[in-house]
This record gives structure tokens, sequence and C-alpha cells, in this order.
């Protein structure tokens, strides 16, 4: 366990599993879900890094570069794989100080992912937030498709209101991979805030994401702000939970299985080429200035 500290917040982490937070508090409010001290892996944690890519890959199977790739089922989401490697994996410390962690992955090719990377994550409290960064480098030789993303649970009350505006959202079949963008109504529209609590069940990639999001909580509110290249907004809001999830994402869903000429935010890295993005957490009391 590291522990973070700066001024109002506080942060704990699990470099063992998946580079998780399990706390991530500002004036003693969770921001985040709470882990339990027994917490064994990164789905009972308040946050995890998605890399090499993020979200479901249908039935693990996709074609690249005249090859074909076929990884495990994720245990759990099957026939799937899902958020790729690095949440179910050790990271090493690299640097830590009172109210920083810099933390590094190393992956061989294996049957989860047939191409050699690296993967930096970075987690930064100050006076306003957390600053978390995430990147990824081919360090394969042959070219690697990649994405990345970042897998908040943000602790909700009865009444906190969510606003993330959002114009297209992805409907996904019943085997919870997307389909067709439909308009963001289709599903739910947050862009004027909704009540998470009273939202229908929602487990959705939503397009063109302006970058920012806000939870009202009554009291204070608590804003996420996102790297421009990390443009889907993955929003997974169960009912009566007492979390919603508000992910950035470089790609969509399944975006190794998209047509060839849909923009899905997937890129291809060559080798030694690296893929980075960033997200800010911060939060400030009704009428106080940021």
């Amino acid at each position: 366990m590291i522990r973070l500290a700066h001024g109002d917040w506080t942060a704990s982490i699990r470099p063992d599993i998946g580079a998780a937070i399990t706390q991530l508090t500002w004036r003693g409010r969770d921001i985040l879900r709470p882990a339990p001290e027994t917490a064994r892996g990164p789905l009972e944690t308040g946050s995890f890094p998605l890399v090499p890519y993020a979200n479901r890959i249908d039935r693990g199977a996709f074609r690249f570069d005249g090859r074909d790739v076929a990884l495990p089922p994720t245990p759990g989401f099957e026939p799937h794989a899902l958020h790729g490697v690095g949440w179910l994996r050790a990271w090493n410390v690299q640097r830590s100080g009172t109210d920083f962690v810099d933390l590094a992955l190393t992956a061989e090719p294996s049957p989860d992912w047939p191409w050699a990377w690296t993967a930096a994550h970075g987690l930064r409290l100050d006076a306003h937030g957390l600053e978390m960064t995430l990147a990824v480098t081919n360090a394969d030789r042959l070219p690697m498709p990649a994405g990345l993303g970042l897998h908040p649970y943000f602790a909700i009350g009865p009444e906190t209101a969510l606003t993330a505006a959002a114009a297209r959202v992805w409907a996904n079949g019943a085997d919870q991979i997307p389909e067709r963008l439909v308009p963001a109504a289709r599903i739910t529209d947050w862009s004027q805030g909704v009540v998470v609590a009273s939202a229908p069940f929602v487990d959705n990639a939503y397009a063109d994401w302006s970058g920012q999001a806000r939870l009202a909580h009554g009291d204070h509110t608590v804003r996420v702000t996102a790297s421009a290249n990390a443009s889907w907004l993955q929003i997974y809001a169960p009912n009566d939970t007492g979390f919603v999830c508000v992910e950035p994402v470089t790609h969509r869903p399944d975006a190794p299985n998209a047509p060839p000429d849909e923009k899905t935010g997937l890129v291809v890295l060559m080798p030694g080429q690296t893929l980075s993005m960033s997200m800010r957490i911060d939060a400030a009391s009704i009428g106080e200035p940021r």
C-alpha cells in the first residue's frame, strides 16, 4: 500500500493489484468508492488503468496486419476479452514521494496480448485534486494496435447528478458489444445533468465527449477532465450500487473489429512509439472558486 497526501486530499494505491486506487478522499469525503481492506482485485477498488486496450473485444478475436489474434476470455466476462492486461498485473514502483508515485509495467508477448509493450502510470496530488497519467509504448519489433483508459468508480449519494456532454452513444447488442451509434437520448443523455440513482442501467460508450464531466453532490462538486485524445467516455451506471463509473478512454469498445474506414480512436504504434493520456479529478464546495 502506498499512501499519498497533499492539503485536503489523501490517496492510497495498491501497485500489486493492477495499480489500483483503493481510496481517494477530499476533506474526509470519499471521492472514489473506497476498497475494503480485504480487496484482492481491482474490481473491488476505486480506480485502475486500462492498457494496452480498453473495454471489450468481441470474443477476444480480431485480425490485424495480416494475422489472426485470439485472446482468451477474461474470467467473469466470457466470452469476451476485457480491459487489456495492466489491470491484472502487479506494477513496479519507479519513484514515490509524499504526494506522488510513478509506476511501471513491462509485458512480454503472451496469449493475453501477442506483442511486447511497456506502460507507465503516474499519480500526483496537489492542492486541488489528483492528476493521473497513463502511457503505453510498443516494445515489439512489429506494429501494435493500442488504446488506453482509466476506470474510476465515483462515490455517489441518492441525489448525486452527473453531467457529461456527448451527443451520441453506442447502442449495445445483447452481448454488450456495440452495434450502432445513436443519439444520446436513446440511452441516457447526461448533457443537462441526470440524478444517477434514478437513471436506467447504463454500460455504454459515448462519442464526441467534451472531455469534461461533473458530479454534483449538493454541498460540493467533483469535476473530471481528460486529455483531448480521450474523446470517448464509457459510463457504467448500475442501479443502487453507490457508485458510477465515468471512464475516459481513447477508443470505443471492440475497436479492433470496426470497419477500416471508421474512426474508432484505436491507434497503431510502430516499434518504439508511445501513446499517452491524462485525467484529472478535483473538487470544490458549492460557491468556492476552483
